[in-house]
């Protein structure tokens, strides 16, 4: 009885000896892999570069270019249903991209059990980014009132939206204050969350875009390369749409506009480049590659939630034009559930 318990004892460590080889052998060496290949994979690098680079220029830009069509003018229908289209984008690219790719690498069988297959990191970090966000989505709308409150008591002059409009197409209308434009101009409040969302969004989505870049460069699958490439090429075109609408309500100046339409389109070509120069040392499965990325997915993920549900989706549904028509309402519903449906079917292949 005793030697069948030492030979069980025995061939069980030996299938745990194999298995951990095998595990250590997945997480630190992909040469087996029939379709690694750093010659074919770095022309396919730099061709996805240049191509996401061109569709994240035409997505953030198409809601600014179009602004001087009077049916996709922010005031109109149209311009509603399409931002909603690209807040179920949003939405989809948290909830069905970015999470689902913090889950794995996180419980990744690369880590250690202890702690990071005890605790749930990744629902954690999320949540805590989405009450950052909203920490900061709030602090920063406290402090441009506050801001705008003291100009007000000095006797600036009131912009609203339909004021920079004009302003900004050199429209004849001229708006008086108390000295007659010599000092700042008061933000109107709706404007103001306008611009603070802008600027919470932008920063959410350069983020996440840096990480799917850098995961890209590094990468010399070439049979996940080619159409991860396409994917990113849908997914950076219509993100930027929504971040686009955005700007377009912000009504910034040119050269922040110029700014932000930079910082979009450059983030995943710079972070797929930066792969390349790191694919030496970055490593996709190994263990700190595998928690800094997950980490940075997962708060990613948070705030790019929190911004799809509270500040786009919720801040119009409950706004007066959507509940002033249900009508209006149920077309964007079907423009939400088209945007979130189409981006969670791309989650098959990025």
């Amino acid at each position: 009885m005793a030697t069948n318990s030492k030979m069980f004892s025995f061939f069980l460590f030996i299938f745990m000896t194999f298995l951990c080889t095998k595990v250590l052998a997945q997480c630190e060496d992909e040469t087996n892999n029939p379709c690694n290949n750093k010659s074919k994979a770095l022309p396919l690098k730099i061709i996805g570069i240049a191509a996401i680079l061109i569709t994240s220029i035409i997505g953030v830009c198409l809601p600014l270019i179009t602004r001087s069509i009077p049916a996709l003018s922010p005031d109109r229908s149209l311009f509603v249903i399409v931002k909603a289209f690209a807040s179920g984008i949003i939405l989809a690219t948290g909830f069905m991209h970015v999470l689902p790719d913090s889950f794995d690498m996180l419980r990744s069988s690369c880590l250690a059990d202890n702690p990071w297959h005890k605790f749930p990191f990744t629902g954690f970090v999320a949540m805590l980014s989405a009450i950052f966000t909203l920490m900061v989505d709030s602090m920063a709308t406290s402090m441009y009132t506050s801001k705008n409150n003291a100009i007000a008591a000095d006797g600036g002059e009131v912009v609203t939206r339909d004021q920079e409009m004009a302003d900004a197409s050199g429209g004849a209308m001229h708006f008086h204050g108390h000295n007659h434009g010599h000092q700042k101009g008061v933000i109107g409040q709706q404007l103001l969350r306008y611009r603070v969302v802008a600027m919470v969004l932008e920063l959410g989505i350069v983020v996440h875009s840096i990480v799917i870049g850098l995961g890209v460069g590094a990468s010399n699958d070439v049979c996940t390369i080619k159409p991860l490439v396409a994917a990113l090429c849908f997914h950076q075109m219509f993100e930027g749409m929504g971040l686009g609408g955005c700007i377009l309500q912000a009504e910034y100046k040119t050269l922040k506009k110029a700014a932000m339409v930079f910082f979009f389109s450059i983030t995943t070509p710079f972070g797929i480049a930066l792969g390349i120069a790191l694919s030496k040392t970055y490593k996709e499965n190994s263990p700190s590659s595998l928690i800094t990325v997950g980490l940075l997915n997962a708060s990613s993920a948070g705030l790019l939630i929190y911004m799809a549900l509270v500040d786009l989706l919720a801040a119009d549904f409950m706004g007066a034009k959507l509940q002033g028509s249900i009508k209006l309402q149920i077309k964007s519903y079907i423009a939400v559930l088209l945007g979130a449906g189409g981006m969670s079917l791309m989650a098959k292949w990025a």
